[in-house]
């Protein structure tokens, strides 16, 4: 392995929007971030299906379920 070449690590405290902070390391010292794991909806189980314009009930009617 050549030397002088890899980056120096550092430990980097990572701010969300929602709040939430943790650590990782990384190049830089601080980050931002919009969504992290406390609050998006697919690891808070909050996440729904968005159907605008009724696939799922036109799917259902030309199958005749439910």
């Amino acid at each position: 392995m050549k030397k002088d070449i890899h980056p120096d690590y550092k430990d980097c405290q990572v701010s969300c929007a929602c709040g939430n902070t943790f650590e990782v390391r990384t190049n830089k010292e601080n980050m931002s971030v919009d969504i992290c794991n406390e609050c998006h909806p697919f690891f808070t189980g909050s996440e729904k299906i968005v159907d605008a314009t009724g696939r799922v009930d036109k799917f259902k009617r030309k199958y005749k379920l439910s």
